[in-house]
């Protein structure tokens, strides 16, 4: 291995300082690594650094080793290196608008960007409709993307969900006819929205509750209340949502949205178009969903709470044959895998077969409701 002149003045400093034993050791350990040990040391100080820079931007590595927002204190008060000032992008408030690191809050302020977003989303809007009117963009915060909703279809097309009081203050100031509610976009009941029409939404999701929004979106379709969604997450939610079997990201995500809907990539969007700006890249996701009659069919009279049993504890042990994954379950209902299904595992198969999986171990029930809460998480939205 050739050695850098660094690293040999570092080899004649210590062989000078340490002496010959000493020095022996140094090498020794040089050997075990395989590399100079200077090289080691500067890696090791640089994948500190870059956790250091993560974690003090409000993330936080799950269990998989990816990076996501932390969900920390809801009266957390952003330093002053993340205020805001009157007369920065996006237009705010008098005095200073600090983003909740608590409420995942990224807001856009490249208006190229936003344009692009709407162009997108009139795409996957105006598919099964020939006309958009039934809006709902969740969490718009400071507006950006509003501004251009409101100026391409009027605020009476418009209906916004927000938690921070901040944000609606600002919007009513902006467009005083904007209807906007003030909830948790989690409790949000698209059924009841959907009075005369299917919804179509669009959003700027926080990334730390990204899968539970889209969970919500996939129980909406059961009633047919929701029949499109552009809304952006973080890059690698969105690769998991199109990953094709056999390969890293495929997942519960890529089942559940690939048989409810058709699912689209638009494009990638740099964390430079945002503020505060996150330490990944996002991408912009769209959602054709099946209308309920064609959903039935896709899921061959399988109840789609048996399929949630069925690919969830599939993907818990994602490496392991489904004969062991699914033992227990299979042991439960009194069934036994064929052999053709027992020596597969769960990322080989597709959406398709796991709905003929659910259907080997619970049969079909051809006139079952599909359900209102079968993804969401039962904390989140109406009980009814």
């Amino acid at each position: 291995m050739r050695k850098s002149p660094f690293t040999r003045l570092i080899q004649l400093l210590l062989r000078q300082q340490l002496g010959v034993l000493l020095f022996a050791e140094f090498a020794r350990v040089e050997c075990f690594l395989e590399r100079p040990l200077t090289t080691h040391i500067h890696n090791t100080i640089f994948s500190a650094k870059r956790q250091f820079n993560f974690a003090v931007n409000g993330w936080v590595q799950d269990q998989y080793g990816e990076w996501e927002w932390e969900e920390d204190d809801p009266n957390y008060q952003a330093s002053t290196s993340v205020v805001i000032q009157v007369s920065a992008t996006p237009q705010l408030p008098s005095g200073t608008y600090r983003p909740k690191q608590s409420l995942g809050q990224n807001y856009l302020k490249d208006p190229n960007t936003v344009a692009k977003i709407v162009r997108a989303f009139h795409q996957d809007a105006s598919r099964y409709q020939p006309t958009v009117e039934e809006i709902v963009e969740l969490g718009p915060g400071a507006g950006a993307l509003t501004d251009k909703l409101v100026e391409v279809y009027g605020a009476s097309h418009l209906h916004c969900i927000e938690i921070d009081e901040r944000s609606i203050q600002l919007l009513e100031q902006k467009h005083p006819t904007l209807k906007i509610t003030h909830a948790d976009v989690l409790q949000v009941d698209y059924s009841e929205m959907a009075v005369e029409r299917p919804l179509v939404v669009i959003g700027n999701l926080p990334y730390y509750i990204t899968s539970q929004i889209l969970f919500a979106l996939a129980d909406a379709a059961h009633v047919g209340a929701v029949s499109s969604a552009t809304v952006t997450m973080q890059w690698e939610v969105g690769q998991r949502m199109i990953a094709k079997p056999k390969t890293k990201d495929y997942g519960i995500l890529s089942v559940v949205f690939q048989l409810y809907a058709e699912v689209v990539c638009h494009f990638k969007i740099p964390p430079t178009v945002f503020y505060p700006k996150p330490a990944v890249d996002s991408a912009l996701i769209g959602l054709h969903f099946y209308s309920p009659s064609l959903l039935r069919e896709r899921l061959q009279g399988v109840a789609p709470v048996q399929l949630r049993r069925v690919v969830t504890t599939a993907f818990q042990q994602r490496r392991k044959t489904l004969r062991n994954s699914l033992k227990k379950l299979c042991q439960q209902e009194g069934v036994e895998l064929s052999e053709e299904w027992a020596v597969q595992r769960p990322e080989e198969l597709t959406p398709e077969d796991f709905v003929a999986l659910t259907k080997s171990i619970f049969g079909t029930q051809p006139e079952m409701q599909l359900g209102k809460k079968v993804w969401r998480k039962l904390k989140h939205g109406s009980n009814n």
